[in-house]
């Protein structure tokens, strides 16, 4: 499968550059991913940088390089000969600093001509491609999908590339001052500190929500213009964000899961993945507080949601009608059954339709007998986590339901609108 690259340069040296990076060949690097136009030149990279002895020592630093070029290269980040006036990171050379200048313009001049999504990079464009396109990979995957492994955190990583990335994280150079968390570089510090000080300067026209960095707000746009640019090459279905994509492609069609709860049988593809289900189905601790009602929430997601319920907000509007939802899965139903648009969800066993992929997963196991939640004080299990939330009740005296008009208080919400309703009949 061939790509066509487009590219808007802005002068001569942008398109000199762009031609140079076009001629690099087929022979990959396995260590720093660079590429060559001849099985020679990759032989001499990784003899002069890979298995060269390192005799040239960066007095500042102590970093080893094989080459005096490159130890001369490299005191330009010490010296901020190559530094961003935005953020103050300092870069090998003049190249390494245009292509990070970038990441504060938003300039993204390499443009994939499948899917229109952007890159600042060449590099990053031959990878969307060949990865999400083309449905190649570079490396034989491991059990785990992944061959790159860190030392110090056991941390999995499908590219050398990406490990001596994140190996940064461990030199606590970009350290945030606040909570003693770690970054891999000075931008991404940047953004991290947005979470202390609650800055969201990029803004949604539509809905007016307000977002810490802008790919966060390109990403949510597209909710509301129905855009989904990612297609997978195997079952053509398509996705909003890029990382949904490689999550699906992982997940239904790799198998790759290789990150288990340690409480329970479920295993995710993601990290993040696995965090959430542990707070959403084994913590208890409820952190997010609504400001209204004194409600409390595991997440802040899910504290969002529940505010839109006292302001009244429907921030996501159908595109083809006048109907606005609360929540982007109200409007997907709403896409499917009113519209036609979407994919329905269909059963197997007995044909029955849900909007939902995780309705889907309920209904399966009730096909299947299966009941993983169980109770920690008796032997019930339950299909759904949401069951056994309901159910902990049960085994405590905590009545936290209250009817403001006769003070009887419940152990949970559905008995006390009951009674509501009876008791505002009696006043």
């Amino acid at each position: 499968m061939t790509f066509e690259v487009k590219i808007e340069a802005g002068s001569i040296n942008d398109i000199a550059k762009h031609l140079r990076y076009a001629k690099l060949g087929p022979h990959l690097c396995a260590a720093c991913d660079k590429r060559f136009r001849t099985k020679t030149q990759l032989d001499c990279h990784n003899r002069k940088v890979h298995d060269a002895e390192k005799l040239y020592s960066c007095y500042v630093c102590e970093k080893c390089f094989p080459t005096l070029h490159r130890l001369i290269e490299h005191k330009n980040v010490h010296n901020g000969k190559y530094m961003c006036s935005e953020c103050g990171s300092c870069y090998v050379n003049k190249y390494k600093l245009t292509e990070h200048r970038r990441s504060h313009s938003g300039e993204k001049p390499f443009e994939c001509t499948v899917c229109s999504k952007r890159f600042r990079t060449p590099n990053g464009l031959l990878s969307h491609n060949r990865e999400i396109h083309g449905g190649q990979k570079r490396y034989k995957p491991n059990d785990y999908g992944m061959v790159y492994s860190c030392s110090r955190c056991e941390k999995h990583f499908a590219y050398p590339s990406y490990l001596k990335h994140h190996m940064s994280v461990h030199s606590h150079e970009h350290q945030c001052s606040e909570c003693g968390k770690c970054f891999s570089s000075k931008p991404s510090l940047m953004q991290h500190i947005r979470s202390h000080s609650g800055e969201k300067p990029f803004e949604c026209t539509v809905c007016s929500k307000r977002f810490p960095t802008k790919p966060r707000l390109v990403n949510h746009s597209r909710i509301h213009s129905g855009e989904k640019p990612y297609k997978c090459p195997t079952c053509d279905k398509a996705f909003h964000v890029s990382s949904h994509l490689c999550a699906h492609r992982r997940r239904v069609h790799m198998g790759y899961k290789p990150y288990k709860c340690s409480l329970c049988d479920r295993s995710c593809c993601t990290n993040s993945e696995l965090k959430s289900h542990k707070i959403q189905v084994h913590c208890n601790i409820r952190p997010h507080d609504c400001p209204s009602c004194g409600k409390l929430f595991k997440t802040n997601f899910a504290l969002n949601q529940h505010v839109c319920i006292h302001t009244d907000a429907k921030p996501y509007a159908c595109r083809h009608c006048s109907e606005c939802f609360r929540q982007s899965g109200q409007m997907k139903a709403h896409l499917l059954k009113s519209h036609n648009e979407g994919t329905w969800l269909t059963c197997h066993m007995c044909q029955k339709k849900f909007c939902q992929r995780g309705d889907l997963k309920k209904h399966l196991r009730r096909h299947d007998g299966v009941k993983p939640y169980a109770c920690s004080e008796c032997p019930k299990c339950f299909i759904a986590a949401y069951d056994l939330r309901h159910h902990i009740p049960a085994h405590s005296d905590l009545k936290p339901f209250c009817c403001g008009s006769c003070g009887k208080c419940f152990k949970r919400k559905d008995p006390l609108k009951k009674h509501i309703l009876r008791c505002s009949h009696t006043f």
